[in-house]
């Protein structure tokens, strides 16, 4: 992976349900092949959750033809990405300072070690 990937970081809250966030880490250890391949076709090189109680956290690694218009344009049309984005939001909920309708959440960075490597 070269410097030409930017990164792009999210969060994302879980349902505060054992059950709920069991389930969701679940369907993530077999994610869907139609969902990997859309992934990959929208131009990401990287992509890892994490979690902590009932919070996501999501790394992206993207190349130059990757963009977030471009991304949901693809999902829109994509009637398997629909459905799993579906079935997701049963397990999900928006933070609360996020925009109405919005799922991921981009996150700001406030510190970079190698900023201050010279």
């Amino acid at each position: 992976m070269g410097s030409a990937l930017k990164k792009y970081c999210l969060a994302l809250d879980l349902k505060n349900n054992p059950e709920k966030i069991d389930a969701y880490i679940k369907h993530h250890k077999h994610v869907w092949p139609e969902i990997n391949q859309s992934i990959i076709a929208s131009g990401i090189q990287s992509a890892e959750i994490f979690h902590t109680g009932n919070r996501l956290f999501m790394i992206l690694e993207v190349d130059t033809s990757f963009s977030f218009e471009r991304k949901a344009t693809l999902d829109a049309n994509n009637p398997k990405v629909q459905e799993w984005e579906t079935l997701m939001w049963d397990f999900q909920q928006a933070l609360p300072n996020s925009p109405s309708g919005t799922k991921w959440v981009l996150m700001d960075k406030i510190y970079d070690l190698n900023s201050f490597r010279k």
